[in-house]
């Protein structure tokens, strides 16, 4: 080769590679830039400045190379040849559309390094034995000469572009050649960590289940390389911005360490991210403040309800304690355990379920309800196990999801109506829940891990109680809720009930006019209920009847009168002269009792006929309420002869019948009915019509106490009674008895039945 001396070439950039003194190659021309400095390259014998280009930048040492063939016309190539390093010096000028610059060769120095040379052979025969060309090793290698050894590496399909260009700038043979082993020692290592990966792999797996083993190499690959992309590391990255309880996160990285060993064709690998995600999304660290204020609370409590005082001052009660403490600066684990569990209990409509929510407002919680209602797999509480297919969390888990945070309000609504079965016992599952003693460390089946409820507020609520299990109800802090008399009902329809009945019909508040002594009327005549939502369907009527006549062309306001009712309406729900005229024969009784939509009244007939002596009852009757007509009748034997009765009039059979009887009636109360029943029969006394009644009775005539004094009561001044006898022993839960309606009403407290006799016979 003649001595190359320093010269003005033409610049190829090479943007893909890197082409080394003593390489032959074909490179497409493919550029207009790279076939102008081809054209320019006929000026200078065919010699031009191979330059590698890297983010833009051109490299400072490039390759004199000489064309020595060209081929093909629509898509050129060309065999060039290196010959020489070349440093790249200043541009020239000349051509604006090719570069020219000053290349200064440099030549290799005559060096030796026996031992490196050795070492780099090794290496890349190395290589080549683990792809299986070992074979060309020996012609590859057919060299001593440091300087051509190393630039060898332009062959290399491991060496990055970055690489290739510091091996090029390296002028020194030996430190070139020394740079390139470190290079290709670490391709090495590479290499045979790959092939044994891949052999792991393949022993593993069998060879009809190739998909997996592409899957598993392109795993491990993946793993080496660093890619943060992977599922594992994207799930690692979310529990490292959580703050997640200790137990859980060490549950969390056991889940982690299985799912990055598992194939994503397995199916637990789905199962597994599926529980990840639900322990994700459980607020462990999310609470929110108390609104301490109770005035404010108070006011909340106040506008979304009227009456219901014993939950109102319960709840301020609390947030009193809380407010106290937090003050104070009490706080331990006892009161941090010490959640209130609320049992609203009462007929349906009077607002247990809304109160709920407003409870949450009240106190700036989250709200978030579960309807237990016809719930009979326990499951549905505690969670499936991990092992069933479809398995989820439990209510539980997914109401504090929803809400958001670990501190909210949970309405447990219908507790009465939860079932059992062969799936378990749901009302068992929740005595943990419903323990403040127990839920701050609820275990989920599905999460496996503790779950604090103990800063939660559960407010639950029931129709009856007598349908709860007792390990269940003595859990909770019952407050019953009895009903609405009139007056109460008149404020609710005028505030909330009659506003948004006309906003549902698209109607202006402007536009229907109603008159409280209309409202009145629509709750004495059109609903008997303890409730108010028979009393919202009425007004709902007529506000679409007012809707009807506004779009039919009639001019607002509609005023709606009490004799519009009727036609509106249709007929009266009931008839007070009616219901009061069924005792104007002997042998009939108005008695009191509850059932699961309030208090109600209930009329016992008595009757005699002639044949064998006995007593026949009718009405559905449980065994309790049977056994209480029983001891009636033998009381009334008994004590026939001061009751003025003809002992003739005793042999005869006796029927007692307790009308509507479709509806199932049990319970002690209806003792001193039956019996004022048999006498008045017996004695041709009528009862008061204004007088009502409930108790138990005993065989010595003792009237006993019973319960729901309350709800009865308001079911007699519902019904326009006047007068009600209930035992002595009840007389001091008249007080719970609102004050209009006791104003409103007398009542007798007798301690036996003939006292009772006295005040209910005409």
């Amino acid at each position: 080769m003649p001595e190359l001396k320093s010269a003005a070439l033409p610049v190829l950039p090479l943007r893909n590679g890197v082409i080394f003194p003593h390489m032959v190659v074909t490179v497409s021309i493919e550029t207009e830039e790279a076939r102008l400095a081809l054209a320019a390259a006929e000026s200078t014998g065919g010699r031009l400045l191979l330059v590698p280009r890297l983010d833009g930048r051109y490299a400072n040492v490039g390759t004199i190379a000489t064309i020595q063939e060209t081929r093909g016309d629509d898509r050129l190539q060309v065999v060039i040849a290196g010959e020489a390093r070349a440093r790249v010096g200043t541009g020239l000028p000349g051509d604006s559309s090719v570069l020219w610059v000053e290349a200064d060769p440099v030549e290799d120095v005559d060096v030796d390094d026996p031992d490196l040379v050795t070492e780099f052979k090794a290496v890349v025969e190395a290589i080549l034995e683990i792809r299986g060309a070992g074979g060309i090793a020996d012609r590859l290698l057919d060299s001593d000469d440091p300087g051509l050894l190393a630039d060898l590496s332009g062959y290399a399909p491991d060496l990055s572009l970055e690489q290739k260009i510091r091996v090029l700038e390296t002028f020194d043979p030996i430190e070139r050649l020394r740079l390139v082993t470190g290079l290709m020692t670490e391709t090495l290592a590479d290499i045979q960590l790959r092939h044994r990966v891949r052999e792991d792999a393949a022993e593993r797996i069998e060879e009809s289940q190739k998909e997996f083993l592409l899957r598993q190499q392109m795993e491990s690959i993946r793993r080496e390389l660093g890619d943060e992309d992977s599922v594992v590391d994207e799930y690692r990255s979310k529990l490292a911005d959580r703050s997640l309880p200790e137990a859980v996160s060490e549950a969390a990285e056991r889940e982690l360490d299985r799912l990055e060993r598992m194939s994503e064709q397995s199916p637990e690998h789905s199962w597994v991210r599926t529980w990840l995600d639900t322990v994700l999304d459980v607020p462990w660290e999310e609470t929110t403040e108390d609104d301490l204020d109770t005035n404010r609370a108070r006011e909340v409590l106040d506008a979304d309800h009227t009456g219901l005082d014993e939950v109102k001052d319960r709840v301020i009660e609390h947030l009193a304690v809380r407010k106290l403490k937090t003050e104070r600066g009490i706080e331990d684990e006892a009161d941090r355990r010490g959640g209130a569990i609320l049992l609203l209990a009462g007929p349906p409509g009077v607002g247990k379920t809304s109160l709920g929510e407003s409870v949450a407002r009240a106190l700036g919680r989250e709200f978030t309800r579960i309807a237990l209602g016809g719930v009979r797999d326990e499951a549905e509480i505690r969670g499936h196990r991990r092992t069933y297919v479809g398995a989820r969390p439990g209510r539980m888990v997914r109401a504090m999801i929803d809400a958001g945070t670990m501190n909210p309000v949970i309405l447990l609504d219908e507790l009465d109506k939860v079932g059992a079965d062969w799936r378990g016992d749901p009302s068992s599952a929740l005595l943990e829940v419903l323990d403040p003693a127990q839920n701050h460390t609820f275990r989920d089946h599905y999460l496996e891990v503790d779950l604090d409820l103990s800063d939660v507020l559960f407010i639950a609520t029931a129709n009856q109680l007598e349908s709860i299990p007792g390990p269940l109800l003595d859990r909770t802090e019952v407050i019953t809720i009895d009903g609405y008399h009139e007056a109460e009902k008149l404020t609710i329809a005028r505030e909330h009930l009659l506003p948004r009945q006309v906003h549902r019909a698209g109607l202006e508040p402007e536009e229907l006019e109603i008159s409280d002594d209309v409202l009145t009327e629509v709750v004495d005549r059109w609903t008997r209920e303890a409730g108010v939502r028979g009393l919202e369907r009425r007004l709902g009527t007529l506000s679409r009847k007012a809707a009807t006549k506004i779009a039919a062309g009639e001019t607002a306001p509609i005023v709606i009168e009490t004799d519009d009712l009727r036609p509106m309406l249709g007929p009266a729900r009931k008839d007070r002269e009616e219901l009061m005229g069924r005792t104007s024969v002997p042998g009939v009784a108005t008695g009191l009792a509850v059932t699961g939509s309030g208090g109600d009244v209930l009329f016992v007939e008595a009757g005699t006929m002639d044949g064998e002596p006995g007593l026949t009852l009718t009405g559905q009757l449980g065994d309790v309420m049977q056994e209480s007509a029983k001891i009636a009748l033998s009381w009334v034997r008994s004590n026939a002869a001061e009751l003025g009765i003809d002992s003739a009039d005793l042999q005869k059979r006796f029927h007692i019948h307790f009308p509507a009887g479709a509806i199932p009636k049990d319970g002690p109360s209806a003792g001193v009915t039956v019996t004022t029943a048999l006498v008045g029969l017996l004695t041709g006394r009528t009862m008061r019509s204004e007088v009502a009644m409930t108790g138990e009775i005993s065989l010595q005539g003792l009237v006993l106490p019973i319960g729901g004094v309350k709800q009865k009561v308001l079911a007699a001044h519902r019904a326009g009674l006047t007068e009600v006898i209930v035992p002595s022993a009840n007389a001091d839960d008249l007080t719970d008895v609102p004050e209009a309606v006791r104003e409103s009403m007398t009542f007798h407290t007798p301690t036996n039945l003939s006292e009772v006799l006295e005040v209910a016979l005409a």
